[in-house]
């Protein structure tokens, strides 16, 4: 597909998604701190195992860039074991606090007065923080406009033709920021409304029917 037709094409799936879905609260976390970790420890796991994680966080009483620092890192580990690569986890969140207390003085929002591409440029030189977690804490944590891309965007935008199934992180970001105002709101939106998308019809084996993006790829059709 060429370029000249996506700015259309990208409003409109958002336009469709946001009328049937409508606003999605993303990303839930009481504080940025906390979303940040969060960030970190959804890798290669899903939401609600994360969720145990922070609870048990939590109720210890360790959910600040201190508390990470000054608990045991096996201790750490037992409490996050419900993410996952509990152990590796531990690691990479004591590693990030010690870089947030060294770079921002332990305080997330402090990250909103770096300049974007440095901010991001300080993240991934973070052991264990590649593009994806480093751009979901400067959107979800920092509210800076970057778009995050996941499996789920790569997945959707694929299906509709507009990119390949391969391609690269950096490609598939470059065209929304290209072709969209760089606004955090609307990115926050649009990411968690693909979320959406993909837990009820853009599925592995995708459920087609009543999915508001049925048609999007011929004008001459009605939104269902």
């Amino acid at each position: 597909m060429s370029k000249q037709p996506l700015p259309p094409l990208l409003a409109a799936i958002y336009a469709r998604l946001f009328a049937r879905f409508g606003p999605q609260h993303w990303w839930p976390g009481e504080t940025p701190f906390e979303v940040s970790i969060g960030a970190i420890l959804t890798q290669n796991t899903n939401w609600r195992n994360v969720e145990r994680a922070i609870a048990n966080m939590k109720q210890a009483g360790i959910m600040s860039a201190d508390g990470i620092l000054e608990a045991d890192e096996s201790e750490l580990a037992e409490l996050i074991r419900p993410s996952g690569y509990f152990r590796q986890k531990a690691a990479r969140l004591k590693i990030f606090c010690r870089f947030l207390e060294d770079n921002f003085g332990g305080e997330i929002e402090r990250m909103a007065d770096c300049d974007i591409h440095a901010l991001r440029k300080k993240l991934l030189s973070v052991n264990g923080i590649g593009p994806e977690t480093a751009d979901s804490i400067i959107l979800y944590a920092a509210q800076k406009p970057v778009f995050v891309i996941d499996a789920y965007t790569i997945r959707v935008l694929s299906r509709h033709g507009i990119i390949e199934a391969k391609a690269g992180y950096h490609h598939v970001q470059e065209l929304f920021h290209a072709n969209l105002a760089p606004d955090a709101q609307l990115f926050n939106e649009y990411h968690a409304l693909i979320v959406r998308l993909c837990k009820e019809h853009c599925t592995k084996k995708p459920v087609c029917d009543g999915c508001p993006l049925q048609s999007i790829n011929n004008p001459s059709q009605p939104s269902p």
